[in-house]
């Protein structure tokens, strides 16, 4: 009697431990609503929506003069810089849906995509740090060119203060950026490596 229950507890435990088919790991990979694909999905419609509304925010900020922010160099630079941010979103997003795919089931394909959305996660964080040292040198130059008045104010200051601000800035993002899209998009492509790996 005691070694039927050993068995039965034995033969429950292989069952509860069983490696998933690649049918089960095919149906998360390809679901619509739930997987690792569906979350990076998710993550890439959020950030185009952020990306299309902080130029719309920047202006109701300024609503009492609104022909400040429109005559601004700065100003649609930074619709500029969102415009690009929402053009890789879309393209990184069109890209995790191949994943999802229902004529593509090879492996290959999806370590191919996963492989494309890396190698675009590190250029947006050279893209992000290219575009602060832009945005440093406009707020640098700008004021010889065109008057405001943050930038006024902020050119009142110690040279010191402000290129110590900068350095604190980059060094700042040179850490953050990496950390925030690894756990934005990052964690969803390891996931989908392990998931990949057990095909």
């Amino acid at each position: 009697m005691i070694m039927e229950l050993d068995d039965l507890k034995q033969s429950w435990k292989e069952k509860t431990i069983q490696k998933p088919t690649n049918k089960s790991i095919m149906e998360l990979i390809q679901h619509k609503s739930y997987g690792p694909v569906a979350a990076l999905k998710r993550s890439y419609r959020k950030q185009i929506v952020v990306m299309l509304l902080m130029p719309f925010i920047l202006l109701f900020t300024n609503l009492q003069d609104i022909s400040k922010p429109l005559s601004s160099v700065m100003y649609w630079s930074y619709v500029v810089f969102c415009l690009g941010m929402i053009a890789m979103a879309v393209n990184n997003y069109v890209i995790a849906g191949r994943m999802q795919r229902m004529d593509v089931l090879l492996k290959e394909n999806i370590e191919q995509q996963i492989t494309l959305l890396e190698t675009r996660m590190k250029w947006t964080i050279i893209g992000l740090r290219l575009a602060l040292l832009f945005f440093i040198v406009l707020a640098e130059v700008l004021p010889y060119f065109q008057h405001f008045r943050m930038l006024d104010k902020w050119h009142s200051l110690s040279v010191f203060i402000r290129f110590g601000f900068y350095a604190a800035l980059i060094i700042l993002q040179y850490f953050i950026s990496p950390l925030v899209l690894q756990r934005k998009f990052g964690r969803h492509l390891n996931s989908l490596k392990e998931l990949a790996g057990e095909l």
